[in-house]
């Protein structure tokens, strides 16, 4: 696996713990409908959260709202429409996004809750 996969492997991986401890319930990793993929779909209360997980070694790049595309929000919001389609009921969806910042031996974590709406 390549550097940059293994990198992101371990912010999701990163995420997921760190969205389980806020008591969020993990319901998938890494789905995908057709090329579009959605790194975690979890719970949280009565929210159904869709989270895009950035990992990142610095933070020299900007911050977290900008590595979200217009194309992402898209691809995001399209997904989880289809994700949505499988559920009987109306769910509230939520779009978060988590930088993991991998700074040498210190892990940094931010959580933006309702990121974008698309």
């Amino acid at each position: 696996m390549s550097q940059h996969l293994e990198v992101g492997a371990q912010g999701e991986l990163i995420a997921q713990d760190f969205l389980k401890k806020l008591d969020y319930h993990i319901l998938e990793q890494n789905w995908r409908y057709k090329h579009k993929e959605i790194d975690l779909i979890a719970l949280d209360k009565n929210d159904l959260v869709i989270v895009e997980v950035k990992t990142r070694r610095s933070k020299r790049h900007g911050e977290t709202e900008d590595f979200i595309s217009y194309q992402k929000i898209n691809f995001l919001a399209d997904a989880a429409g289809k994700y949505v389609e499988r559920f009987k009921q109306e769910v509230n969806i939520r779009f978060d996004v988590i930088t993991i910042y991998l700074l040498g031996e210190d892990v940094v974590v931010e959580h933006v809750k309702e990121a974008f709406h698309p």
